[in-house]
């Protein structure tokens, strides 16, 4: 009797490590307020990655400009941003880094009504642009592609609209905005509104959103890789079944319809690449990091001595998963 009782204790006791090694509690910003936009990181809690891995993980929304300083402080433990919020950060001597690609490539487009006749670059001169700011991805998009077309800030008046792109198009309050192409055009589409759209990624060939963390997380590599692989199986996930992946999201996101569906389909082809063909999906292409921060540093954007390996890093991140 004495030894069943010492195994059952023994065992209650394994049990309760074990629950307890399995239960590491991670909170994980995700920068904007609840969106369909962020359904690889809901698949991820509601098929269990997360748990399988050992996290229980509670998710933080709001703004990066919000969530920065709490993943500095060690409020937050991930966040989800832009690599540039991770790019410039690490310019400034901050610990943070880049570690997963939720999107391959920027969705950024400029968008106009039809009736604007804006079809090509060069059809910009003279025209207002609306943007959120003069700030983040889309615009040093914006700056490149002008460059590039030998336009300048003289040859078109930049308006800051906030994020309220859609409707100072749909008004005419400006001729085009910057926008994203699985967003705002879709939104105007389904209202029966003729749209241009003029894609921008490729004059700034940055990849999108993904996961950024600190320094100190990533000291814990055999961690911080099982995290990062829960990930890429809820982008997996997402992308082989979108429908599914949708439903998982009302859970996290109010008021889901069927315009909100198409965005996530248009979403889709953004997490996949040649790249992660190669690779896994969430892998950064190495050229594109290159070919971007060289125009961030050559156009002064971005003042740093720094080699592109020390803004990301695709290392903890395990290889194949589609």
């Amino acid at each position: 009797m004495k030894n069943l009782a010492l195994f059952t204790a023994l065992s209650l006791l394994s049990g309760l490590q074990t629950s307890s090694a399995q239960s590491a509690k991670v909170t994980l910003g995700l920068g904007y307020i609840p969106n369909i936009q962020f359904a690889p990181f809901y698949v991820a809690l509601e098929q269990g990655y997360f748990k399988a891995e050992g996290f229980d993980v509670a998710l933080e929304h709001g703004y990066a400009s919000q969530l920065l300083p709490l993943l500095l402080a060690g409020r937050i433990d991930y966040l989800v941003g832009d690599a540039e919020d991770a790019v410039f950060a690490r310019a400034q001597n901050q610990p943070l880094r880049y570690v997963l690609a939720m999107y391959q490539s920027l969705p950024v487009t400029l968008f106009s009504l039809s009736e604007k006749k804006i079809s090509k670059l060069s059809d910009l001169k003279g025209k207002t642009i609306g943007i959120p700011g003069p700030f983040g991805s889309s615009y040093y998009a914006l700056q490149s592609a002008l460059s590039k077309n030998k336009l300048t800030d003289q040859d078109v008046t930049l308006q800051t609209v906030g994020y309220a792109q859609l409707e100072a198009v749909r008004s005419g309050k400006v001729d085009a905005a910057l926008g994203f192409i699985n967003n705002e055009p879709l939104t105007l589409k389904k209202s029966g509104v003729a749209v241009n759209t003029l894609s921008l990624s490729s004059f700034y060939p940055m990849v999108g959103n993904g996961v950024i963390t600190t320094d100190k997380t990533l000291s814990n590599a055999a961690s911080a890789k099982k995290f990062l692989r829960a990930i890429q199986k809820g982008i997996a996930f997402t992308v082989k079944n979108p429908q599914k992946a949708f439903e998982d999201s009302k859970k996290y996101v109010d008021k889901l319809d069927a315009g909100q569906l198409e965005v996530l389909n248009a979403s889709i082809p953004l997490m996949k690449s040649a790249y992660t063909a190669k690779n896994g999906l969430g892998f950064s292409d190495t050229g594109n990091w290159s070919r971007a921060l060289s125009y961030l540093k050559n156009s002064g954007q971005l003042k740093s001595s720094l080699p592109s390996s020390a803004f990301y890093s695709n290392a903890y991140l395990q290889k194949g998963i589609q």
